[in-house]
């Protein structure tokens, strides 16, 4: 039994970007809120993925644009440096990897913070060092993700990379090798070889960003192959080594060496161990699977990537005002999953919402897919891009979009309301469009669907 009890109105147990917003906003409207994460407030998201890759990216996209000066403008002399790029990341994005903004921010929202490990002994009950806090209203989990590791023979061993811990480094080494090739690991990939580090990247599956249309990966492939990334796709990895300065990857026909490894094969979610089974769930669940309240059990909650419904940091918060809306006894609207935006910020940039041509056959969809380029502004611009949209022909709405641009996550925006609020193709295809932008080219691929 626990020595110490404490009773609030609400336990948050972890504190990524929903966790901290959702006990931010409880805790603003009147709520007793008890906040508990043993890792940085904020989760994964402001220190080691979205905002300093983002600041890597950046940096990355400024000096792709000086190298495109000759033939379009004249000369430019491009002096890549990686110095001010982790002065940014530590000084700016991150303060040194320290969550103490965030933490002086929760507590002026008025929630309690706890630094720990909790654990859930009962339900509607969280115990961290000794002290059960006991919540009146329930438990709203957003324990987040750790980086995985492929069971590759060798690896555990060595001190490959993860995302969290090339966001730290200082000194670029002269090679890398990258193990997977989804959005993570192409976009740091990109990132290593815009700075002049020759860059492999080994992939299991049959092609790059596997999750995307396949004509999206061949537009990427593409555009890695004229950057000097090496792509191999299809790989069996047999073990990896390490000795001295080198690690050697070991393929069924090849060995790759490279002066550093960045694994990016997949995440794991962080719900071994919290005690779900006090609450009646599956304690081998590997995702917990909400209704729509986001409800997972009776008191209970959860929000982010344990959900399965997206390991975006946007899903994240959506996800946490869904929550907040349901602990405070309001009318909805409830968690609604049709138009789930993303975006890959490789160049040229990917961005997709609601299904993929495979995903909505597999649905059992009545189907039509049309394709375009970026057109006129492509063309204006000397950009290689893919407009792709998916309908569902019986009634005549948008079911899914793919932009491969240089601005795709921006050109997506107004694909993502249409899937969003079923507006009619006929509707959208008779829209005035500016001239000439890249959403532009959205036009004529509408019409191909009419």
């Amino acid at each position: 039994m626990s020595q110490h009890q404490q009773e609030c109105d609400v336990v948050v147990l972890g504190l990524g970007p929903g966790g901290e917003h959702a006990a931010a906003v409880l805790a603003g409207k009147g709520l007793d809120v008890v906040a508990i994460d043993e890792r940085l407030v904020g989760g994964e998201c402001p220190y080691f993925g979205c905002v300093p890759s983002k600041m890597m990216i950046a940096a990355a996209t400024a000096l792709q644009q000086a190298r495109r000066v000759p033939g379009l403008a004249g000369r430019a002399d491009v002096r890549p440096d990686w110095g001010p790029v982790a002065s940014r990341i530590r000084d700016e994005a991150t303060d040194d990897w320290d969550d103490k903004v965030a933490v002086e921010r929760l507590e002026a929202a008025g929630a309690t913070f706890v630094r720990g490990r909790g654990t859930i002994t009962a339900p509607r009950e969280v115990t961290v060092d000794g002290t059960a806090y006991v919540a009146r209203r329930g438990i709203v989990l957003n324990t987040g993700t750790t980086p995985g590791a492929p069971p590759i023979d060798g690896l555990a061993e060595t001190p490959f990379w993860t995302n969290r811990e090339i966001v730290k480094v200082t000194e670029l080494p002269a090679s890398l090798t990258v193990i997977g090739g989804g959005p993570i690991g192409c976009e740091l990939a990109q990132v290593l070889a815009t700075f002049g580090v020759a860059v492999t990247v080994v992939e299991v599956a049959d092609r790059l960003i596997a999750v995307e249309e396949p004509e999206a990966s061949d537009l990427l492939t593409r555009a890695f192959a004229a950057q000097g990334i090496e792509v191999v796709t299809g790989a069996r990895i047999q073990r990896v080594e390490h000795a001295g300065d080198a690690f050697t990857v070991v393929l069924d026909d090849r060995e790759i060496v490279s002066e550093r490894l960045l694994v990016a094969a997949g995440r794991r979610n962080n719900l071994a161990g919290i005690g779900l089974e006090h609450v009646g769930l599956d304690p081998e669940a590997r995702v917990l699977e909400p209704d729509q309240r986001m409800r997972v059990a009776d008191g209970v909650w959860a929000v982010g990537d344990i959900t399965g419904k997206g390991a975006f940091t946007h899903v994240s918060m959506y996800q946490a005002d869904v929550v907040v809306r349901d602990v405070l006894g309001e009318d909805g609207p409830w968690a609604d999953y049709r138009a789930v935006a993303r975006a890959t910020f490789t160049a040229p940039e990917i961005g997709s919402v609601g299904l993929s041509e495979a995903a909505a056959r597999q649905q059992g969809l009545d189907v039509r897919v049309a394709t375009g380029d970026l057109g006129s502004r492509g063309w204006l611009a000397k950009e290689e891009g893919l407009v792709k949209l998916v309908a569902d022909r019986s009634r005549g709405v948008l079911v899914g979009a793919c932009v491969v641009a240089s601005t795709g996550g921006e050109v997506l925006s107004m694909l993502a309301t249409a899937i969003h609020a079923e507006i009619p193709i006929a509707t959208l295809a008779e829209m005035h469009f500016a001239y000439p932008t890249f959403y532009r080219a959205v036009q004529p691929v509408l019409r191909d669907l009419l």
